[in-house]
């Protein structure tokens, strides 16, 4: 059995425990936006946590580049891991670390086969909701002329704004909270495209199957015509090679050949 690459079996071996990091992310992202009363220690606690997650991937991102045997196709195709790495520091706002974040463990949940595309699209729809809600009201709860003041209000934001229905009777007012809309509206859109996809892939599936399940059956009978054809055909070359008023032998009665049986070793009577 071939081994497998390095780089390969450190992903494997990380995507549960960078997995779990991005929970702690979430949760230490929520409390402070969540909990805006909370003490100063437990803010300190939270954007050390942010920074350790955000940093925890960063460091994969460096591990997988020195295992790889060709490192400039890596960094050509996990541009965008490289992006998520450097984006928080260029300028420390918890808005990047988020936006970083969100893509280093979107970009490795891609990589893990194990997961389904199910799982995948509906742990993204959960993530941009709970995101995208914490996010908004992080930026527009202290705006003089926001209207999202709550977290029941983000919620319904982010339902309406992902799904492109947008009622209006709560929107961004500035120009982060605008940005945030934009990423939630385009995520939406792309999300419903999967899904779209899915759903036809599965159905394209399933009739594919059934056209492959009538080929079999077609095939079936077609070979069992072509066998009838050549018993068929058998049977007249039979019937030809016969001699004209040549009459079959009749079948022996089974009292004959008991009678003749019974004379040959003697018991019978002549």
């Amino acid at each position: 059995m071939k081994e497998q690459p390095a780089q390969i079996r450190w992903e494997r071996r990380t995507q549960r425990p960078l997995l779990a990091l991005a929970v702690a992310f979430a949760v230490a992202y929520a409390v402070p936006i969540v909990a805006p009363d909370a003490s100063r220690s437990v803010t300190r606690l939270c954007t050390m946590v942010e920074w350790f997650v955000w940093g925890s991937f960063a460091l994969d991102y460096v591990v997988r580049l020195l295992l790889t045997d060709h490192r400039r196709h890596f960094v050509r195709t996990h541009w965008l891991d490289l992006v998520a790495v450097i984006l928080p520091m260029l300028q420390p706002l918890r808005l990047l670390r988020l936006v970083s974040t969100l893509m280093l463990v979107g970009r490795r949940a891609r990589m893990a086969s194990q997961i389904r595309l199910t799982t995948y699209v509906a742990g993204s729809v959960v993530g941009l909701l709970m995101f995208g809600s914490l996010a908004v009201l992080s930026v527009e709860r202290d705006s003089p002329n926001g209207n999202i003041k709550t977290l029941g209000d983000a919620v319904w934001w982010s339902f309406t704004t992902m799904t492109t229905v947008g009622y209006g009777d709560h929107a961004p007012t500035t120009g982060l909270g605008r940005v945030i809309a934009v990423g939630l509206m385009l995520s939406g859109i792309a999300l419903l495209g999967v899904v779209t996809a899915n759903i036809a892939a599965w159905f394209i599936a399933r009739f594919e199957k059934d056209d492959v399940e009538e080929r079999r059956q077609t095939a079936a009978i077609e070979e069992l015509t072509a066998e009838v054809k050549a018993l068929r055909a058998q049977v007249t070359a039979l019937s030809g090679s016969l001699e004209p008023g040549a009459v079959l032998p009749r079948p022996v009665p089974a009292e004959a050949v008991v009678t003749g049986t019974e004379a040959l070793d003697g018991t019978g009577v002549s």
